[in-house]
């Protein structure tokens, strides 16, 4: 069977920025360990895989899957996916429903000047402060110095809205450049509440990076070792839904990927009711970078 796949930056406007990710449609039939070696094949940071909707009254099930593990959410993956879906569709719809492990997640297609550009997503979740660590702490997971990390806002969290983060606030731009992630401090921490990754961003922007409101980056242990990911979705939502539950409804765009060559620009928004957390989104611009088909051996 000729399954199709497309190739997508996400969250930037042009080839070779953002994060990559692979898109197989026509996912049906394939099982769960054929999912993981594909995704390994591609050998990028997520893969999707979109399969006919267990309920009717959504669109597709998707499945995402890193080089190791399938995932329960995920950022990046939901936006380019819904853009590769929208830029096939003869008329695509307003809003995708994708059925994930986390759950239901709505996200809206971006457009301009009548063509599709992105798209946004709505967490799964609601906001989940799991556990709060020290600044000690914090610091010896990224080599920096206690005076590198910020508690005025809040002390660095384990927070969620459908996967879980250590977020971490530090001091300035130059402590984002000089972190280096540490297996032995963050290991614990991982294993014991349930973090995926430390996330870690800054207030401190330099001009020539603006627009951004903020600057990030995030390490994800994989196989003993570390990755750094160019644009982190699910982390972002996490951290803009943490902040506006310590203040007001806000949006900010963020920067992410830019110490190592990936430059990406992601735009979040929380909304408030009765000053509670009412919803939280992620969204921005996806280019389209590839296409094409494969047949696994063995099969019809």
């Amino acid at each position: 069977m000729q399954r199709r796949y497309f190739t997508v930056d996400v969250f930037t406007d042009r080839a070779f920025g953002g994060n990559p990710l692979a898109v197989v449609l026509d996912a049906g039939g394939l099982t769960t360990a054929q999912m993981q070696a594909i995704a390994r094949e591609f050998n990028y940071s997520e893969t999707t895989f979109v399969l006919p909707p267990r309920d009717g009254a959504h669109d597709a099930q998707v499945r995402i899957f890193t080089v190791a593990s399938e995932l329960p959410f995920a950022g990046h993956p939901n936006v380019g996916t819904a853009f590769v879906l929208a830029t096939q569709a003869a008329k695509p719809p307003a809003r995708y429903r994708f059925e994930e492990i986390a759950g239901v997640v709505p996200v809206d297609v971006l457009q301009a000047q009548g063509r599709v550009v992105g798209a946004e997503l709505t967490a799964p979740q609601p906001l989940k402060k799991v556990r709060q660590f020290g600044a000690e702490i914090a610091a010896s997971c990224l080599k920096l110095s206690p005076d590198d990390i910020r508690t005025d806002r809040h002390q660095p969290v384990i927070a969620s809205v459908g996967m879980a983060f250590l977020v971490v606030e530090v001091a300035s731009r130059d402590a984002v450049r000089r972190a280096e992630p540490a297996m032995a401090a963050f290991g614990p921490i991982s294993t014991g509440d349930g973090a995926v990754g430390i996330y870690f961003y800054t207030r401190e922007v330099p001009p020539a990076e603006q627009p951004c409101d903020l600057q990030a980056r995030m390490f994800f242990p994989v196989s003993g070792g570390f990755v750094e990911d160019p644009a982190t979705g699910s982390a972002t939502v996490a951290t803009a839904a943490l902040l506006a539950d310590l203040g007001r409804e806000l949006k900010l765009r963020v920067g992410q990927g830019f110490d190592m060559g990936r430059p990406s620009l992601m735009l979040t928004r929380v909304l408030k009711q009765n000053a509670a957390i009412a919803s939280a989104h992620i969204g921005g611009d996806c280019a389209l970078m590839m296409e094409g088909t494969f047949r696994l051996a063995g099969e019809g």
